[in-house]
C-alpha cells in the first residue's frame, strides 16, 4: 500500500513537474527578487543558505566580499573532517605512486567527489567558486589517459594560485605533468617539436584565436624540453630543448642556448599572460560565469584594465566585479549548470555529509555523472561551457527535477544527513492555507514567491487548491514532493 502510494505520488510529482518544463529550458522571466545580498549569493557561492544570508546581510556586499577573499581567516572544520575520507584527492604525485597500481582511476574518483564535498560544505564558498573556475579555465579532464598520478597534485597546485596572479598560475600549469601529459609537451622534442600544447596555451589559457600557425610552431620550439622525469614530476631537460632566436604575437627572444631554455620559455609565459588580449579574455569569461551569458563590454574593458593594473592578481579584478553595476543590474541572467544546481539544493536544504564512509558523495557525484557534469569529467581542453543553451533541454531538466525529488524525500543520497523535521527547519511556522506554505516554501527556497500557475502546478501533487486550509497532519505526508517541486521552479534554475 505504502509502496503503491509513493508510485502515485511520484507520478503526480513528474507531472506537475511538466508544467514547469517549458519555462524552465531557457532563462525564465520568473527571476527572483534582486535582493543585493541575495544576488551576490547566487553568483559567489555554490547556492545560498540561511548561515550565508545571516551573514552577509551583517557585513553588508564588501565587508563579505573582503572576508572571503582571505579564506585562510575562515574556519572549515566541518569539510576539513570530511576530506580526510578522501585522502587522495590531494595527494602529491610521490603518495599517489605509493599507494595505487599504474593507471588507477581511484585518485580520479576521490578528486572528484572532494570537489562536490567543497562545493556543497565548504565555507570558503568564494575561493572554491574561483578554484572551479580555474581548474574549468586551464582545464586537465579527470579521469585522463596517463595523468592517473598527477591530476591530482595538479588540482593541489592551482588551488594554490586561486586568489593570487594568473601569471604565477600560468606557470605553474605548464609545468605541471598533468598538463605536459595531457597536452603531450612531455613527448616534444627539439627534433619533433609537438605543437599541441603551444597551440592551446594561447588559444584556450590566454590570448585567443589571434595568432598564426607560425605562432605555434615558434612557441612549440620554444616549449622544448620542459617535460616529466622519471619520478612523474616536472623536469627541464635541455638536451630536449631546440635553440633558435623566436617571435611570437610580438614577444622576441634569442633562445641561445639550451641551458637558458627554461627561462626563455617562462618569460613567454608571462608575456602572456600580460597580453592585452589575454586581459581581455580572463575578463570576459569571469563575466560570463559571473554576470551574464553576453558578458558587458564595459564591465570587460574596466576589469581587463584592473587586471594588468594589479599584475594580473585575481583578487581585485573580482571585488570590481562583484561590486559594478553590471552586476547588479544582472540579477536573472545566468542559469544553473547541473552541478551548481544540485550543490545548490543540498545547500538551501540543510543536508549534511554522512557521519562516515563516502556512500552520500558517491550518489552525488554519480548523479552528476549521470548529467554530464561531474567535476573535470569533460573530454576536451576548453572546460565545460557555462551558458544556458549549453544545458537547457527537456530531458536535462527532468534529471534535474529526479534529484530534487530524491534529495527532498531521501529516496536516494540517503546516507546525507537530514533535518529530523524538514517542513519545520524550512518553515518553522506553519501557515493556515496551502497557497501561503507554498508562498513559504518558495521565499525560503528560492527567495520569491513563484507566479500563480507555478504555485497551482506545485500544489495539484497534493489536490489542493492554494486556498484549501493546512493542518500538520493533512501536509506531512506531501511535504518532499512540494518540497521538490519548489526546486523544481524555474526561479531555482537561475543562478
Amino acid at each position: 500500500m505504502q509502496t503503491t502510494r509513493r508510485a502515485v505520488l511520484a507520478g503526480a510529482a513528474a507531472t506537475a513537474a511538466a508544467v514547469l518544463i517549458p519555462q524552465s529550458v531557457a532563462l525564465a522571466a520568473e527571476t527572483p527578487a534582486t535582493d543585493p545580498i541575495l544576488h551576490l549569493l547566487r553568483r559567489a557561492t555554490f547556492g545560498p543558505t540561511p548561515a550565508s544570508i545571516a551573514e552577509a546581510t551583517k557585513l553588508g556586499v564588501a565587508g563579505w566580499l573582503d572576508k572571503q577573499l582571505a579564506p585562510a581567516t575562515i574556519a572549515d572544520t566541518q569539510l576539513d573532517a570530511l576530506l580526510t575520507r578522501l585522502p587522495l584527492a590531494n595527494a602529491d604525485i610521490a603518495t599517489v605512486r605509493a599507494k595505487l597500481p599504474v593507471h588507477s582511476y581511484d585518485a580520479f574518483g576521490q578528486l572528484g567527489r572532494a570537489a562536490v564535498a567543497r562545493a556543497i560544505w565548504s565555507n570558503r564558498q568564494l575561493f572554491e567558486v574561483t578554484a572551479a573556475f580555474w581548474a574549468n579555465h586551464l582545464h586537465i579532464a579527470a579521469p585522463s589517459s596517463g595523468v592517473w598520478d598527477s591530476r591530482s597534485d595538479y588540482d593541489r597546485v592551482l588551488r594554490t594560485h586561486t586568489f593570487g596572479k594568473f601569471s604565477d598560475m600560468l606557470k605553474a600549469s605548464a609545468r605541471h605533468p598533468a598538463m605536459l601529459t595531457y597536452l603531450d609537451n612531455r613527448s616534444s622534442t627539439k627534433t619533433l617539436p609537438n605543437e599541441n600544447y603551444a597551440r592551446e596555451v594561447m588559444e584556450l589559457h590566454t590570448v585567443g584565436l589571434i595568432y598564426s600557425e607560425a605562432d605555434v610552431k615558434a612557441a612549440a620550439k620554444l616549449l622544448t624540453g620542459l617535460t616529466v622525469g622519471s619520478a612523474g614530476t616536472y623536469t627541464y631537460t635541455a638536451a630536449k630543448h631546440m635553440t633558435g632566436a623566436v617571435q611570437i604575437l610580438g614577444f622576441s627572444h634569442a633562445n641561445a642556448t639550451a641551458e637558458g631554455g627554461e627561462a626563455a620559455a617562462l618569460a613567454f609565459l608571462d608575456y602572456l599572460a600580460t597580453h592585452p588580449a589575454t586581459a581581455e579574455r580572463i575578463a570576459t569569461k569571469l563575466c560570463v560565469r559571473f554576470v551574464a551569458d553576453e558578458a558587458p563590454a564595459t564591465l570587460v574593458a574596466r576589469l581587463a584594465k584592473i587586471y594588468l593594473d594589479n599584475g594580473t592578481a585575481v583578487a581585485p579584478v573580482l571585488k570590481a566585479l562583484f561590486t559594478s553595476p553590471e552586476f547588479a543590474a544582472a540579477a536573472g541572467q545566468k542559469t544553473r549548470t547541473p552541478f551548481e544546481d544540485l550543490a545548490a539544493s543540498v545547500r538551501t536544504l540543510g543536508l549534511g555529509p554522512e557521519t562516515s564512509g563516502v556512500a552520500g558523495l558517491d550518489a552525488l557525484y554519480n548523479a552528476l555523472v549521470n548529467a554530464g557534469n561531474a567535476p573535470f569529467r569533460w573530454s576536451p581542453p576548453n572546460g565545460f561551457p557555462d551558458v544556458a543553451a549549453a544545458w537547457a533541454s527537456p530531458s536535462a531538466f527532468l534529471l534535474r527535477c529526479n534529484n530534487h525529488l530524491n534529495l527532498a524525500t531521501g529516496w536516494y543520497f540517503k546516507q546525507l544527513t537530514r533535518p529530523a523535521d524538514l517542513l519545520k527547519s524550512l518553515v518553522p511556522v506553519l501557515p493556515a492555507t496551502y497557497g501561503a506554505l507554498i508562498d513559504a516554501l518558495a521565499v525560503r527556497l528560492v527567495g520569491a514567491k513563484l507566479p500563480a500557475d507555478h504555485t497551482a502546478a506545485v500544489l495539484s501533487v497534493a489536490q489542493k487548491l492554494p486556498t484549501s486550509p493546512l493542518t500538520a497532519s493533512s501536509v506531512a505526508s506531501h511535504v518532499p514532493y512540494l518540497v521538490a517541486l519548489v526546486l523544481d521552479a524555474p526561479a531555482f534554475q537561475l543562478r
